[in-house]
């Protein structure tokens, strides 16, 4: 079984001033490590990571009136990894394939 680690880049106004310091933010597997994570970065894009750091994001609490009642419920919980890149490295999101 194969773990997919990076699941999608995160494209935020805040992420994109980010950029301009070899900053990129990526939303992970919950269960990776930063070593997975540097691998999997360093592989898929062909750059040198040179830190990373992670935060594990809280699911928000959601509620849905309907006409049958009150339903809750939760966004599942999540990992972001933001990471930094050595000199004169960067990641093109936007390249045409």
């Amino acid at each position: 079984m194969k773990i997919h680690i990076l699941k999608q880049p995160l494209i935020t106004e805040k992420m994109s001033m980010l950029a301009n310091k070899r900053q990129y933010a990526f939303a992970v597997d919950i269960n990776a490590n930063k070593i997975e994570i540097q691998q999997a970065i360093e592989k898929k894009f062909n750059v040198d990571v040179e830190s990373i750091r992670t935060i594990r994001v809280k699911g928000k609490k959601k509620t849905q009136l309907t006409r049958r009642g009150r339903f809750e419920g939760r966004t599942p919980n999540w990992k972001k990894a933001i990471v930094t890149l050595k000199e004169e490295q960067e990641i093109d999101f936007f390249q045409e394939e």
